[in-house]
């Protein structure tokens, strides 16, 4: 079986690979770079599900193949559950989105004390069939907020969350131990799951 990861972001390309490979689907992974003229799709839905669903009926639809898509985003319980669906656009930045987002939401959060620095890493992973079958999972992540950077793995917000039960942030961690226990990571062991059947 072939399936195509919905994603342009390559460091979520590679991520989304490495996890789904580790869960033995018997299946081959092509990506968006594969399909030139490919839709880009505008995530215009207000929850992870939505977007996710969105991008992965449009590219199945394309393709004529089976279509893996996540949505994923941080919600910081001091910002009301923001940045939420729009992690990836927070700052509405056009170059060093990464770094524009992390440091806004880090002077959005300035002078809330540690203890309320709560938030939460969360995933739909969804895969959509040509012939109609959609199968949704969801992983969340909770953990606090630093107030600075520390790390350099991972991408988007990594260097500024610290798991519940970790006293390093995931930017600290190997890529395995990450994928053990992120939102990412748990989803799509679910998704995979339901994909078995």
């Amino acid at each position: 079986m072939k399936f195509v990861l919905a994603t342009r972001n390559s460091h979520k390309a590679i991520e989304l690979k490495r996890i789904l490979e580790e869960l033995e689907l018997d299946c081959e992974l092509l990506t968006v770079s594969d399909f030139p003229g490919a839709p880009e799709v505008e995530e215009t839905e207000d929850t992870f599900e939505g977007n996710a669903l969105l991008k992965a009926r449009a590219l199945a639809n394309f393709t004529g193949l089976a279509a893996i898509a996540d949505d994923s985003g941080i919600c910081v319980d001091a910002l009301d559950g923001n940045p939420g669906v729009l992690s990836a656009r927070w700052s509405g930045a056009t170059e060093n989105i990464d770094r524009a987002n992390l440091e806004l939401v880090l002077e959005q959060i300035k002078g809330v004390p540690p203890e309320h620095r709560g938030a939460k890493f969360v995933c739909a992973a969804v895969a959509v069939f040509p012939q109609g079958k959609e199968l949704v999972a969801v992983g969340e992540m909770f953990g606090n907020l630093l107030d600075a950077p520390t790390g350099e793995n991972g991408f988007g917000y990594d260097p500024i969350f610290v798991p519940t039960g970790f006293t390093k942030t995931t930017a600290e961690m190997s890529a395995s131990e990450k994928d053990s226990i992120s939102h990412r990571g748990l989803a799509l062991k679910d998704l995979a799951l339901k994909i078995k059947g």
